[in-house]
């Protein structure tokens, strides 16, 4: 986006701003290059557990007074935890954005982790977990990773284990930030009708004090991933299945193109071949999709659908029939010219969301070290031919290389 201003603080950490004219909320967020991929094996969950526990005590305030600090002006306060990073956000009344960043500042790095509160939570995240167990369509994704990515911390859920979920002690948090915190990695974003230069003055009044800090951290390249095909039994009435294999970074030219083409494969439209085939023609699902997930080194393509148990294998013929087609039949000139047009639509109105271009700001200054224009994206959609789309196919969609994970109700 042209129009979005960065300043580096002393300390390394960047300050992103994008100034929208005509909105009265303002969108900030803290984000840190820290996700549960660097967790070593007893710590998996312990990112998002310091999600958690950022909320439950800073040096000056307690519980309370932080979930409720924005909650009174009619803010909102949230945080979420990836593979690869750790948030903090909130969004509020153009005039609370200082209040805003001052408690973001708070809990990001001034958090206290108290005792009392780390018991109470771990009981809050095993409920969380319990929630997910029992929603099969979640389960299955955070399953499949595992078979995407064994014996690698990408593999593991982002939620942690029961057993290491319970072993956890506030010097595990300290230690864990002190081991991959990072200022030069850590990015402040914030989208509002506020000018830079205010925005500026705010954050560094609330960020320059934080000690600057560099981590010695060297992330594993995943490498042992061998095409598995696994059924669990679990107590349900619909199967529930994901397809997939490894796929590219987000440093690989190949990206934007792979995108589209699961996009077309099985995007959120309904006009994805996924869908016209196996719901509208054949009534196998109520929904179907692709999605392709990119990392900074790595990535994977995932295919989930849930059906009739006795319809699994007829369901899978007719996915791999689909890639057979975008392997073996080149887009027409006007199949091409659609699917161009239909991304290009689809990313044009998620840029709408001011609180999605925010959080997407954070990320991409962190991964790439720039925010794409969305002219310079669109004019490299037009650019991909059907040759590079086919080629991608042959290439991504082999159907020995992909993997499978169904849930299948448990035999009376």
């Amino acid at each position: 986006m042209e129009d979005y201003e960065v300043y580096t603080l002393p300390n390394g950490i960047r300050i992103a701003h994008k100034q929208m004219p005509h909105t009265q909320i303002a969108h900030c967020g803290i984000m840190l290059d820290i996700g549960s991929r660097d967790e070593q094996p007893h710590q998996q969950g312990l990112a998002h557990f310091w999600e958690h526990m950022a909320f439950k005590g800073t040096e000056k305030r307690k519980s309370y007074h932080i979930i409720t600090r924005l909650e009174t002006v009619g803010g909102e306060l949230n945080a979420y935890t990836t593979k690869e990073k750790v948030c903090f956000h909130a969004s509020v009344l153009g005039a609370h954005f200082e209040k805003a960043t001052e408690l973001l500042a708070d809990i990001t790095f001034h958090s206290v982790f108290p005792e009392k509160q780390i018991e109470r939570e771990r009981g809050v995240i095993l409920e969380e977990m319990a929630m997910y167990y029992d929603s099969p369509e979640d389960a299955i994704q955070d399953d499949f990773d595992e078979l995407m990515f064994p014996n690698h911390a990408l593999g593991g859920n982002i939620l942690g284990t029961t057993e290491t979920v319970g072993s956890f002690r506030r010097e595990d948090l300290q230690r864990f930030i002190g081991e991959n915190y990072d200022t030069r990695r850590i990015v402040f974003a914030s989208v509002s009708n506020l000018p830079f230069k205010q925005v500026v003055k705010v954050a560094e009044k609330y960020l320059r004090d934080v000690p600057e800090q560099h981590a010695i951290r060297q992330r594993k390249i995943p490498t042992d991933y061998v095409p598995r095909q696994t059924r669990v039994e679990r107590p349900i009435t619909q199967a529930q299945c994901a397809l997939g294999r490894p796929a590219y970074g987000l440093t690989d030219p190949r990206r934007l193109p792979f995108f589209m083409l699961v996009n077309l494969l099985g995007g959120p439209g309904m006009n994805s071949r996924l869908n016209l085939n196996l719901r509208e023609k054949n009534g196998l699902v109520y929904s179907i999709d692709a999605s392709y997930t990119p990392f900074l080194d790595t990535g994977f393509l995932g295919i989930y659908f849930g059906t009739d148990p006795r319809k699994v294998d007829r369901a899978c013929t007719l996915i791999m029939k689909e890639l057979k087609r975008l392997r073996e039949q080149p887009l027409t000139t006007l199949q091409l010219h659609q699917t161009k047009e239909q991304l290009v639509g689809q990313l044009a109105m998620a840029e709408e969301s001011n609180n999605s271009f925010m959080l997407m700001m954070a990320k991409s200054l962190l991964d790439i070290d720039r925010v794409e224009a969305l002219n310079d994206i669109f004019n490299d959609i037009k650019a991909v031919t059907a040759r590079e789309l086919q080629d991608l196919a042959q290439e991504a969609f082999v159907d020995d290389q992909f993997s499978s994970l169904t849930f299948v109700p448990e035999k009376e």
